[in-house]
């Protein structure tokens, strides 16, 4: 009884500390990652035309956060179910959804641009939230559950 105790006191004790990284990032995204984006989206920006961007240090900063986004969601969910199997299959989602992201962000941006505005708001934010987490834990578990019974 104690043994399992304190193995879920060190199991929530990871989880908390992984849920913390996430804040962090959302936290500090200002100073970590170039996005001209943020501030825009939270003026009114349906008047106003779309800030000077560099489309290259762009790209890298989304896919930097996108990335450790989802290396510390794959480290929660391996935390929560461990199963290496099911972190495997949610590296190939994360690869898969991340470049569909990416490219249909930058196409957007580079070939609707101003009258697409809510269609990139959205996108961006599937890329630097760590929103796909929010749908892999109760999916896998729901999965986990149909295998038992």
């Amino acid at each position: 009884m104690l043994q399992q105790l304190l193995q879920n006191k060190k199991k929530v004790a990871q989880i908390s500390f992984l849920i913390l990284l996430l804040i962090l990032i959302r936290a500090f995204e200002n100073t970590i990652f170039y996005d001209p984006f943020l501030n825009y989206f939270k003026s009114e920006y349906a008047n106003l035309p779309f800030p000077e961007i560099s489309v290259v240090k762009l790209f890298l900063s989304l896919g930097f956060r996108f990335y450790l986004n989802s290396v510390i969601s794959l480290f929660l969910l391996y935390v929560i179910f461990n199963d290496g199997k099911m972190v495997k299959f949610s590296i190939l989602l994360y690869m898969i959804l991340g470049s569909i992201l990416m490219i249909s962000f930058f196409f957007v941006l580079n070939f609707f641009g101003e009258e697409s505005k809510m269609t990139l708001f959205y996108i961006r934010r599937f890329i630097i939230q760590p929103i796909f987490i929010l749908l892999f834990i109760p999916a896998f578990y729901y999965q986990k559950q149909i295998r038992k019974s």
